[in-house]
């Protein structure tokens, strides 16, 4: 009867470590390989810490988030960051914030944060904003006009994006679940991938012109 008891005690508990054990830390940049030699190790996840014992206040702080970004570009917006590469301390915590402005009618084009789910507040003007599901569900837009004071959520991994509908400027903050969440530009990166993607293959992929391809990977 004893060893039936610490034969069920043990195998619960080789049950609540494996399920303790079951999650791997979110990485904190696009790769990380795995080297046999630590002297030619460059990066870990995330990023070396210094002795908690020297931390100051500057190492979490940032000033210049109230001034407005240059969003005079082909997109019309600009953002700030205000990340583990701007405030140190942040590592390891798992947030990040950014400001978002957009001149009349630009856009913060599709994009997905790879490591991140993003909770935008609108500041200023009127932004018409959504997110698309994944091809499990159909695809599907969730999209939503916002105006000051508004909040939406951008879920993790979803293409997402915000256009200025408005005819003055608009004014966005954003907190990100990770230290480095991450950007990818879908545009950027499937038309300026470096080297370029196959223009043939991208052709058959979008159903387009081989030519309306090649034309827009010069863009990009």
């Amino acid at each position: 009867m004893r060893n039936v008891q610490f034969l069920t005690g043990f195998a619960l508990l080789i049950l609540a470590s494996s399920l303790a054990s079951a999650f791997d830390p979110s990485p904190l940049q696009d790769i990380c390989v795995a080297i046999d030699e630590p002297k030619n190790a460059v990066f870990v996840n995330g990023k070396f810490c210094k002795d908690p014992k020297l931390a100051r206040p500057g190492d979490f702080f940032l000033s210049g988030l109230d001034k407005p970004g240059n969003t005079a570009n082909r997109l019309g917006f600009s953002v700030k960051n205000a990340n583990v590469e701007q405030i140190p301390g942040l590592n390891t915590l798992g947030i990040s914030a950014v400001r978002i402005d957009y001149a009349p009618y630009g856009q913060n084009p599709p994009h997905t944060h790879p490591r991140a789910t993003e909770i935008l507040t609108v500041l200023e003007g009127t932004l018409y904003v959504g997110f698309v599901t994944s091809n499990q569900l159909n695809n599907t837009l969730i999209a939503k006009v916002l105006k000051k004071g508004d909040v939406f959520v951008f879920p993790i991994g979803l293409i997402h994006f915000q256009f200025n509908i408005g005819k003055t400027n608009a004014v966005a903050i954003a907190a990100l679940s990770s230290q480095n969440p991450g950007v990818i530009t879908i545009a950027n990166s499937v038309f300026g991938a470096n080297p370029p993607i196959n223009p043939e293959f991208l052709a058959k992929a979008f159903q387009l012109d081989v030519d309306v391809v090649k034309d827009l990977e010069a863009k990009f």
